[in-house]
């Protein structure tokens, strides 16, 4: 078998599923491609760069679900639905792949492109609305923290501990707010309601245009309010 940089990042992605960031070694993805270990270093030179393909591979695919999301919005589509068609195709791609999420989560560190294009259109859709930029970085930011932090508890480990009937009437009847706002909606439409939240908190930020100094010959008001008389 001829190694290629994609086989390579195939074989990671596979190793980084079932190990994690922690576990995760160069070594391990030799073995799972039954070759040495410094083989692999002709195509990527560290673990860095390896993870930094994965994360990018990861965030490429997302990006390019994004475009496709957008483009079948209507052309009068307000920003909310774009910020949301951008999050539900994120989504979607790094659920593909297990632990993409803490992928997705790092790759800005370790300058990944395809995941600086993901904040770039975000911050654009943002900017477009009128967000101000003192606040877009950081209302970014919290959209993708959010899409990557739901992902996580999707992908996480269910409990180890079995869960018995007396078990769930005992939460019922300790914390039954929580029972039941966990309970009251299905993942895919609470991750919408949640993205419809975000939009909402956004909106107070986008200040209205400016009305522009008063007209000619317009009475001015006083200090009060009232007008001169």
């Amino acid at each position: 078998m001829k190694l290629t940089a994609d086989l390579i990042i195939d074989a990671g992605m596979a190793v980084f599923a079932q190990t994690g960031y922690h576990g995760f070694s160069v070594r391990q993805v030799a073995d799972r491609l039954d070759v040495h270990a410094g083989s692999l270093y002709y195509h990527v030179p560290s673990k860095a760069a390896l993870l930094q393909l994965m994360a990018d591979r990861v965030a490429r695919q997302a990006y390019e679900a994004g475009t496709a999301a957008l483009a079948s919005l209507p052309a009068q589509a307000g920003w909310p639905a774009r910020v949301t068609a951008q999050a539900v195709a994120l989504r979607q791609s790094i659920r593909q792949h297990p632990g993409g999420a803490i992928m997705l989560a790092g790759s800005p560190k370790t300058l990944s492109p395809g995941a600086l294009s993901l904040m770039e259109r975000l911050l654009a859709t943002l900017a477009e609305a009128g967000v101000p930029p003192e606040h877009c970085g950081t209302a970014a930011d919290t959209v993708l923290s959010h899409v990557t932090g739901y992902v996580l508890q999707e992908q996480s480990d269910p409990p180890a501990v079995p869960v018995t009937a007396e078990d769930v009437a005992a939460l019922h009847q300790s914390f039954p707010w929580t029972v039941a706002a966990a309970a009251a909606h299905e993942p895919d439409e609470k991750f919408t309601r949640s993205l419809d939240l975000l939009c909402a908190g956004i909106e107070t930020l986008i200040r209205p245009p400016s009305e522009g100094p008063p007209s000619e010959g317009a009475p001015a008001e006083e200090p009060d309010g009232g007008s001169q008389r």
